[in-house]
């Protein structure tokens, strides 16, 4: 288990790192996806994976992290799955109803959340379809007061993301919300045709 310092030097290292990174993307999207790259990697306790029954899965998955932005969609009925890292193909771009699971939670009072162990929480929905998460984390982006969306990390082992973590992942929600705004994100967002997408009004 790292210590609170070199969590805080690794964060801060990350985050000049992706700022630069994501300045000179293509895309909104683009941009948004060198901040979910890094989170799975960044965060997160590797040895929670080494507890007795750390799995909600039997047998235990073989892709244990993920990360995705959730942007809420124009008409707010919906969020988008956007820069998905480790999620199924076919759930890129899958539009979730706005309300559903924690990530609705979040989206009606944008305050950060975190799952230490997922099954201490009967309102948990599986919305990742590579595996169950044991562990996650939520944080808002906001822009001048105004929700855009969600950063979502999950990890299927149970107790992987504490304190420290969800508080770096806050402070990359900030960073991600500063660049899908300097890379016109809404205008991106709005160009998107939503026919035709596959909409997931429940968990499972």
């Amino acid at each position: 288990m790292r210590n609170s310092l070199e969590i805080s030097h690794e964060a801060m290292l990350a985050l000049s790192r992706v700022a630069v990174e994501a300045a000179g993307a293509d895309s909104p999207e683009d941009a948004l996806w060198s901040i979910t790259r890094t989170l799975p990697a960044l965060l997160g306790d590797r040895s929670a994976a080494l507890a007795p029954n750390a799995f909600r899965d039997d047998p235990p998955p073989a892709i244990t992290s993920a990360c995705a932005v959730f942007l809420r969609m124009p008409d707010a009925k919906n969020h988008l799955i956007s820069a998905p890292v480790n999620f199924p193909a076919e759930q890129y771009h899958e539009l979730v109803d706005i309300t559903l699971g924690h990530p609705g939670h979040v989206a009606a009072t944008r305050q950060p959340m975190i799952l230490h162990d997922t099954t201490l929480h009967a309102s948990f929905v599986k919305i990742l379809q590579a595996f169950r998460a044991g562990s996650s984390m939520f944080t808002p982006m906001l822009w001048k007061d105004e929700y855009l969306g969600v950063i979502i990390c999950a990890n299927a082992a149970r107790g992987t993301f504490g304190e420290r973590d969800l508080a770096v992942q806050a402070a990359f929600a900030g960073l991600a919300a500063a660049l899908f705004m300097a890379h016109n994100g809404p205008d991106w967002l709005a160009s998107i045709n939503s026919e035709g997408l596959p909409v997931r009004r429940t968990g499972n």
